[in-house]
């Protein structure tokens, strides 16, 4: 959720466009190479090649369709904010995750078809489709969502509001001294800051910035007749929705558009509509050994600002002729072009959502610290160090706080005397972050500080290069990642002098260090000083840094060498268990399930009466149930309070059940052009505990949609007698308060 997009199909924001590298080398921004993770040359769109398999014995249409599986996901988020059984401002949450997440999919992967077309590189994805017709189901179904959503709005949430005392008003439904007030608050603080642009032969088309919010309007000098277009835009630094009091709201552009007289003085207002362009925003950073890929970014983020349009949303209500102008200087076509209710942008409705309102909100709920680091919490705070030399702990998100977990090892970290080194990935975190603070402090106290900056994180970019700078300027060494790789990983090592030996403690994670959205994220991590998971972990940070060659890693999966070819080995050898007549399951839970490779190796496992019970919260290529391919997987997905974002490989390995947890989704961004890490999960009383949780999550009498062999999802949400099926969420956050309460039974 970008505000919570709670509810996004992949990473809370996709990744921007791969970029191309030399064959074999992968530079670093110093002009260092590093050998060992290297990245995939040649894919310069954020749209994949048609996959060639491996077993030709398979079905040629066993894929479906990623971009119409995102879509799909996105109409499960929908079907939330539908749910009357749900808090009325959760629903309106919704309803805004819904409209942030549709705008983030023209933006990134629309955008990516439409560049492959226009380079004349329109080769068939990996469903068989070629890329104009998936631009034109995509244009079908993304109208009836967008349909769907505002009828939503305007004719079942805005009356239950209103019911509820919470009125979004259009302007004729103010009362008299509350237009007063919206006309005094225009003529004081918006007014100002308007700027109306006139089109005539002296003022070309202005430049339309993207998801900016319009008023087009026409207007008529009285002396000559001459009809004019004239643009203003609606200012995003005040409140979408502007308050009247007493949980009243107006939408800002309805303030403008009541006193636009003011902005033409002289001039006859005919009409006015609003309107909203969506716009290329992924990003192409070429990057070059020689060239430092701070500044390139840098450049980079300029020109995004000027993206070809992807998408046009226009009022029901718009005239025909105003249509056609902006059609016309637009530049896009009727199939873009998207006539919707108004008002138009409900990700505004994060501002609702937000009221102070609990009853109608889902139940209060504040993470505790985790058991384990509870005993030793006598000494406040917890020394965090004596909790992870008694034994791993594996942490739960947002169940397990994180400020009383990974925050505090970091802090602790920081202000231990006998600390001598911390090294820690950012790929995202908040603005105000308390673990930055802290790795600044630990500079600025001699210690030696390693922090991998990944810059070129999609629509954080520019908040990661002001971070990355703040930390340089502390004294940290900042290294901005792999030329041609994303850093993603989430790992944090620190180096500790107890006396006799040097010991290293680590943090494996599956989410971003973040507090903020750590509150709304499901997400696992791990605390361990296991010798031979942080002895890894030290040389994966020696070969990010530096020229350190390291490739084998006993206790990890890294990628792009070893995290496909990792995970296929063990589908392989579930294989071998089953056909030697032992226990054999595999289970995962990831974002997005796209690897043709991967799916193709599922398929040969299922073929071979492998159980598979996939858990997949956003995109799916792999086609469940289809007799002779299939038979014996299953795809749920669960959507809710918080965005499922953790990542399970659940083997049972012949009786013997190994899990692996990490930051990698099986797609081939996050395969081929990330640094991922999956890390063998050491213990076996974890390992057991992460099958109990998928057990709960995958069991028929938890509510989830599954996935059926045509790429539809069914909701279940009921049993046959209408009673209401196990929330997952909801049972997760008693079973942790039960565990509070009763601290002697002990979590793991």
């Amino acid at each position: 959720m970008p505000t919570r997009t709670s509810t996004s199909p992949g990473d809370s924001h996709a990744d921007a466009a791969p970029t191309s590298v030399p064959s074999g080398t992968t530079g670093s921004p110093d002009g260092h190479t590093t050998q060992g993770l290297r990245s995939t040359p040649g894919e310069t769109f954020d749209v994949e090649p048609p996959y060639e398999p491996a077993h030709d014995d398979l079905p040629k249409e066993r894929f479906l369709d990623r971009e119409l599986s995102s879509l799909r996901f996105n109409s499960r988020v929908l079907a939330l904010a539908e749910d009357p059984d749900l808090p009325l401002l959760e629903r309106t949450r919704f309803l805004a995750i819904f409209a942030g997440n549709l705008d983030e999919f023209f933006m990134v992967r629309v955008a990516g078809l439409k560049r492959r077309l226009e380079a004349g590189v329109a080769v068939p994805t990996a469903s068989g489709r070629m890329p104009r017709e998936v631009l034109s189901a995509i244009w079908s179904e993304a109208a009836d969502l967008m349909q769907r959503h505002g009828r939503l709005f305007r004719d079942t949430v805005l009356p239950a509001l209103s019911e509820s005392t919470i009125a979004l008003l259009r302007w004729d439904d103010l009362d008299t001294d509350e237009q007063k007030s919206m006309q005094e608050l225009f003529t004081d603080r918006i007014y100002p800051v308007l700027t109306p642009l006139a089109v005539d032969p002296a003022h070309p088309f202005p430049y339309i910035s993207g998801l900016s919010l319009n008023l087009a309007v026409t207007i008529r000098n009285p002396d000559t007749g001459e009809e004019h277009f004239a643009r203003v835009k609606v200012p995003p630094i005040f409140p979408r929705f502007v308050t009247l009091g007493d949980h009243r709201f107006v939408p800002l552009e309805d303030v403008i558009a009541a006193h636009l007289d003011q902005l033409f003085p002289g001039m006859e207002v005919l009409q006015h509509h609003t309107f909203r362009v969506t716009r290329n925003e992924d990003l192409e950073v070429e990057e070059d050994d020689a060239e430092n890929l701070l500044k390139a970014l840098e450049r980079e983020l300029q020109r995004r600002r000027f993206g070809s349009p992807v998408r046009l949303e226009v009022e029901e209500s718009m005239d025909e002729h105003v249509l056609e102008l902006l059609v016309s200087e637009l530049d896009v076509s009727t199939n873009e072009v998207f006539h919707l209710p108004g008002p138009l942008d409900l990700t505004g409705l994060h501002g609702i959502a937000d009221l102070d309102r609990p009853e109608l909100k889902y139940p209060a709920f504040v993470p505790h610290t985790h058991s384990h680091l509870a005993e030793v919490e006598s000494a406040s705070p917890a020394d965090m160090f004596a909790a992870i030399s008694r034994r791993d702990v594996l942490l739960h998100h947002p169940y397990d706080s994180f400020a009383t977990s990974v925050q505090r090892f970091i802090e602790q970290a920081a202000a231990d005397p006998h600390v001598l080194a911390i090294k820690q990935t950012l790929y995202r975190t908040s603005g105000d972050s308390p673990i930055i603070e802290a790795l600044i402090d630990a500079a600025e106290a001699g210690k030696q500080v390693l922090v991998l900056v990944e810059i070129k994180a999609r629509f954080d970019e520019r908040a990661n290069i002001r971070w990355a700078r703040k930390l340089e300027q502390a004294g940290c060494h900042v290294v901005y990642g792999l030329v041609g790789l994303k850093t993603h990983c989430k790992l944090a090592l620190v180096v500790r002098d107890e006396g006799a030996h040097i010991r290293r403690y680590a943090h494996v994670g599956t989410g971003n260090y973040n507090p903020k959205t750590a509150r709304m994220y499901e997400d696992l991590g791990l605390l361990t000083a296991d010798q031979g998971v942080t002895a890894d972990i030290s040389n994966l940070f020696n070969n990010l840094s530096g020229f350190a060659r390291q490739r084998d890693y006993p206790h990890l999966l890294v990628a792009p060498e070893s995290v496909r070819t990792g995970l296929i080995d063990r589908v392989t050898r579930e294989i071998d268990h089953r056909r030697a007549g032992r226990p054999a399951r595999i289970r995962i839970k990831v974002n997005s399930l796209v690897d043709e490779a991967t799916i193709d190796a599922l398929y040969q496992a299922s073929r071979a009466g492998v159980q598979i019970e996939l858990w997949v919260r956003g995109i799916s290529e792999i086609r469940p149930g289809v007799p002779d391919l299939s038979d014996h997987i299953t795809v749920r997905s669960i959507l809710g309070r918080f965005l499922e974002h953790s990542r399970i490989f659940w083997f049972e390995n012949g009786g013997e059940p190994e899990a692996w947890i990490g930051s990698a989704d099986l797609m081939h961004r996050n395969l081929d052009r990330r640094v991922e890490v999956l890390v063998n999960v050491p213990s076996r009383s974890h390992v057991d505990e992460l099958g109990r949780l998928l057990d709960l999550a995958l069991a028929d009498g938890t509510a989830s949609w599954w996935l059926r062999p045509d790429g539809e999802w069914e909701r279940h949400a009921h049993s046959a007698d209408g009673e209401r099926l196990v929330d997952l969420q909801s049972s997760l956050i008693a079973m942790h308060r039960r565990h509070r309460e009763a601290p002697s039974v002990g979590r793991r």
